[in-house]
Protein backbone atom coordinates (compact mmCIF):
# COMPACT_ATOMS: atom_id res chain seq x y z
CA UNK A 1 0.00 0.00 0.00
CA UNK A 2 1.50 3.34 -0.94
CA UNK A 3 1.33 6.69 0.84
CA UNK A 4 -1.53 8.04 -1.30
CA UNK A 5 -3.84 5.07 -0.68
CA UNK A 6 -3.25 5.28 3.11
CA UNK A 7 -4.18 8.96 3.15
CA UNK A 8 -7.31 8.32 1.09
CA UNK A 9 -8.41 5.51 3.44
CA UNK A 10 -7.80 7.70 6.52
CA UNK A 11 -9.68 10.63 4.96
CA UNK A 12 -12.56 8.32 4.05
CA UNK A 13 -12.69 6.87 7.61
CA UNK A 14 -12.65 10.37 9.09
CA UNK A 15 -15.46 11.50 6.78
CA UNK A 16 -17.57 8.44 7.62
CA UNK A 17 -17.13 9.09 11.36
CA UNK A 18 -18.16 12.75 10.93
CA UNK A 19 -21.27 11.76 8.97
CA UNK A 20 -22.13 9.07 11.55
CA UNK A 21 -21.80 11.55 14.43
CA UNK A 22 -24.05 14.02 12.62
CA UNK A 23 -26.62 11.38 11.61
CA UNK A 24 -26.93 9.62 14.99
CA UNK A 25 -27.49 12.81 17.02
CA UNK A 26 -27.49 11.61 20.65
CA UNK A 27 -30.22 12.93 22.94
CA UNK A 28 -28.26 14.80 25.64
CA UNK A 29 -31.30 15.08 27.90
CA UNK A 30 -31.37 11.30 28.50
CA UNK A 31 -28.69 9.29 30.34
CA UNK A 32 -26.60 6.73 28.55
CA UNK A 33 -27.53 3.07 28.62
CA UNK A 34 -26.36 1.31 31.81
CA UNK A 35 -25.27 -2.30 31.63
CA UNK A 36 -25.52 -4.33 34.84
CA UNK A 37 -26.58 -1.50 37.19
CA UNK A 38 -27.24 -3.96 40.04
CA UNK A 39 -24.49 -2.65 42.33
CA UNK A 40 -25.26 1.00 41.61
CA UNK A 41 -29.04 0.68 41.91
CA UNK A 42 -29.40 -1.71 44.83
CA UNK A 43 -32.41 -1.71 47.14
CA UNK A 44 -31.70 0.61 50.09
CA UNK A 45 -32.71 -0.86 53.44
CA UNK A 46 -32.95 1.21 56.61
CA UNK A 47 -30.46 0.16 59.27
CA UNK A 48 -33.04 -1.32 61.65
CA UNK A 49 -35.55 -2.61 59.09
CA UNK A 50 -36.29 -6.23 58.18
CA UNK A 51 -34.05 -7.64 55.44
CA UNK A 52 -35.01 -10.90 53.72
CA UNK A 53 -31.44 -11.41 52.46
CA UNK A 54 -30.11 -12.46 55.88
CA UNK A 55 -31.07 -15.47 57.98
CA UNK A 56 -31.70 -13.39 61.11
CA UNK A 57 -33.65 -10.78 59.10
CA UNK A 58 -31.57 -7.87 60.39
CA UNK A 59 -30.15 -5.26 58.03
CA UNK A 60 -27.59 -3.77 60.42
CA UNK A 61 -24.58 -6.11 60.62
CA UNK A 62 -21.85 -6.38 63.22
CA UNK A 63 -18.50 -5.14 61.89
CA UNK A 64 -15.88 -7.78 61.20
CA UNK A 65 -13.59 -8.43 64.16
CA UNK A 66 -10.54 -6.19 64.00
CA UNK A 67 -12.32 -3.50 61.96
CA UNK A 68 -10.89 -0.03 62.50
CA UNK A 69 -12.96 3.10 61.94
CA UNK A 70 -11.68 5.05 58.93
CA UNK A 71 -9.12 7.62 60.05
CA UNK A 72 -8.95 6.30 63.63
CA UNK A 73 -5.97 4.01 64.10
CA UNK A 74 -5.94 2.80 67.70
CA UNK A 75 -3.22 4.01 70.02
CA UNK A 76 -2.06 1.05 72.09
CA UNK A 77 -1.13 2.93 75.25
CA UNK A 78 -2.87 3.33 78.57
CA UNK A 79 -3.56 6.64 80.28
CA UNK A 80 -1.07 6.33 83.15
CA UNK A 81 2.40 7.78 83.69
CA UNK A 82 4.28 4.57 82.85
CA UNK A 83 2.48 4.40 79.52
CA UNK A 84 3.38 8.05 78.87
CA UNK A 85 7.04 7.22 79.46
CA UNK A 86 6.75 4.20 77.14
CA UNK A 87 5.11 6.40 74.48
CA UNK A 88 8.03 8.81 74.84
CA UNK A 89 10.47 6.01 74.11
CA UNK A 90 8.54 4.45 71.22
CA UNK A 91 6.80 7.30 69.37
CA UNK A 92 8.49 9.93 67.22
CA UNK A 93 7.00 12.98 65.56
CA UNK A 94 6.40 12.29 61.85
CA UNK A 95 6.58 16.01 61.01
CA UNK A 96 9.80 17.95 60.49
CA UNK A 97 10.67 21.28 62.11
CA UNK A 98 11.28 22.59 58.58
CA UNK A 99 7.64 21.96 57.56
CA UNK A 100 6.19 25.48 57.78
CA UNK A 101 2.66 24.34 56.91
CA UNK A 102 2.63 21.92 59.84
CA UNK A 103 4.16 24.58 62.09
CA UNK A 104 1.39 27.02 61.16
CA UNK A 105 -1.32 24.40 61.71
CA UNK A 106 0.18 23.50 65.09
CA UNK A 107 0.24 27.18 66.11
CA UNK A 108 -3.41 27.61 65.12
CA UNK A 109 -4.44 24.50 67.06
CA UNK A 110 -2.40 25.60 70.07
CA UNK A 111 -4.26 28.91 69.99
CA UNK A 112 -7.60 27.10 69.93
CA UNK A 113 -7.06 24.30 72.45
CA UNK A 114 -4.02 25.09 74.61
CA UNK A 115 -3.58 28.84 74.88
CA UNK A 116 -6.52 29.33 77.25
CA UNK A 117 -4.58 27.55 80.01
CA UNK A 118 -0.93 27.57 78.93
CA UNK A 119 -0.90 31.16 77.59
CA UNK A 120 0.43 32.47 74.28
CA UNK A 121 4.07 31.88 75.20
CA UNK A 122 3.53 28.61 77.10
CA UNK A 123 4.42 29.80 80.61
CA UNK A 124 1.02 28.94 82.14
CA UNK A 125 -0.42 32.45 82.22
CA UNK A 126 -3.54 31.87 80.12
CA UNK A 127 -6.93 33.45 80.90
CA UNK A 128 -8.10 30.37 82.80
CA UNK A 129 -5.11 30.52 85.15
CA UNK A 130 -5.56 34.29 85.60
CA UNK A 131 -9.09 33.71 86.87
CA UNK A 132 -7.97 31.52 89.77
CA UNK A 133 -7.76 28.02 88.29
CA UNK A 134 -4.47 26.29 89.16
CA UNK A 135 -1.94 27.18 86.44
CA UNK A 136 -0.48 24.39 84.33
CA UNK A 137 3.25 23.69 84.45
CA UNK A 138 5.23 25.98 82.16
CA UNK A 139 6.08 24.48 78.80
CA UNK A 140 9.48 26.20 78.87
CA UNK A 141 10.65 24.46 82.06
CA UNK A 142 13.61 22.08 82.04
CA UNK A 143 11.24 19.16 82.64
CA UNK A 144 9.08 20.03 79.61
CA UNK A 145 12.09 20.70 77.39
CA UNK A 146 13.60 17.33 78.38
CA UNK A 147 10.35 15.52 77.67
CA UNK A 148 10.32 13.42 74.50
CA UNK A 149 7.87 14.17 71.70
CA UNK A 150 6.04 10.88 72.17
CA UNK A 151 5.37 11.67 75.81
CA UNK A 152 4.00 15.11 74.93
CA UNK A 153 1.79 13.47 72.33
CA UNK A 154 0.58 11.02 74.99
CA UNK A 155 -0.24 13.86 77.39
CA UNK A 156 -2.25 15.70 74.72
CA UNK A 157 -4.03 12.45 73.87
CA UNK A 158 -4.87 11.21 77.40
CA UNK A 159 -4.51 14.34 79.52
CA UNK A 160 -2.54 14.68 82.75
CA UNK A 161 -3.39 16.21 86.11
CA UNK A 162 -6.05 18.89 85.52
CA UNK A 163 -5.56 18.78 81.75
CA UNK A 164 -8.35 16.90 79.95
CA UNK A 165 -7.72 14.42 77.13
CA UNK A 166 -7.99 15.82 73.61
CA UNK A 167 -8.02 12.59 71.58
CA UNK A 168 -11.67 13.03 70.64
CA UNK A 169 -11.32 16.70 69.64
CA UNK A 170 -7.96 16.73 67.86
CA UNK A 171 -6.88 14.24 65.20
CA UNK A 172 -3.67 12.25 65.60
CA UNK A 173 -1.91 14.25 62.88
CA UNK A 174 -2.92 17.55 64.45
CA UNK A 175 -1.72 16.45 67.91
CA UNK A 176 1.73 15.86 66.41
CA UNK A 177 1.59 19.34 64.86
CA UNK A 178 0.83 20.82 68.27
CA UNK A 179 3.92 19.03 69.65
CA UNK A 180 5.87 20.58 66.78
CA UNK A 181 4.61 24.02 67.80
CA UNK A 182 5.44 23.37 71.46
CA UNK A 183 9.03 22.65 70.46
CA UNK A 184 9.18 25.94 68.57
CA UNK A 185 7.90 27.76 71.69
CA UNK A 186 10.71 26.19 73.71
CA UNK A 187 13.45 27.50 71.41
Amino acid sequence: MNFGKTNIILLLAFTVSLVANWAIRPNLSKPNVEYFPNMARSVPYDAFSYNPNFVDGMTLREPVEGTIVYGRMPLHYGADTLEAIRAGEELTNPYSHDDTTSQARGAALYGTFCQTCHGASGVGDGPVAQRGYPPPPPLKSERAIGMKDGRMFHIITFGQGNMPPYASQISREDRWKIVLHLRSLQE
